[in-house]
């Protein structure tokens, strides 16, 4: 008789081991998740930011080479390819590598970013915006203090 209960016992322990295992790993994966969650988006949100920067970058050049901005994001691409300072010093004029074919496109979502350019004003002025997010960059208002101001400056 003893030794059936101490049985009993030892499964019991053995079943509340497993219970306890069990409870601990839920426990830490409703800690950890949401917060690796959070990281992630925020790491998105700062290579969006970072590519609208580049962006931003780019339509400055361009500005400064024709007095205007470009009338499309393609026209910009083709800046870019074809500038000399662009094309050869990548690097250091955006602080780093770029890749050309995915500067144009949010990581959120893979879609494009939205662009138009003002010239009803007396300064001619562009917006630049993440279509996923109110992230953006410039104005159509016509306010040439707000040009090349970014939404999270």
């Amino acid at each position: 008789m003893a030794s059936r209960s101490k049985q009993i016992r030892i499964g019991i322990q053995a079943l509340l081991f497993v219970a306890i295992i069990g409870l601990a790993y839920f426990l830490y994966y409703s800690i950890t998740a949401p917060y690796d969650r959070i990281e992630r988006q925020q790491e998105i949100t700062e290579r969006t930011r970072t590519r609208m920067s580049h962006i931003r970058t780019a339509l400055i050049d361009y500005e400064r080479d024709s007095t205007a901005y470009p009338d499309s994001l393609d026209v910009l691409l083709r800046h870019i390819q074809n500038d000399s300072i662009l094309s050869n010093a990548r690097d250091s004029v955006f602080g780093g590598p770029i890749n050309l074919d995915s500067l144009f496109y949010s990581p959120r979502t893979g879609k494009r970013f939205q662009y138009a350019v003002s010239d009803t004003g007396r300064v001619e002025t562009y917006l630049l915006q993440d279509p996923d997010t109110d992230d953006e960059i410039g104005t159509l208002s016509g306010d040439p203090t707000q040009t090349n101001a970014a939404s999270w400056e």
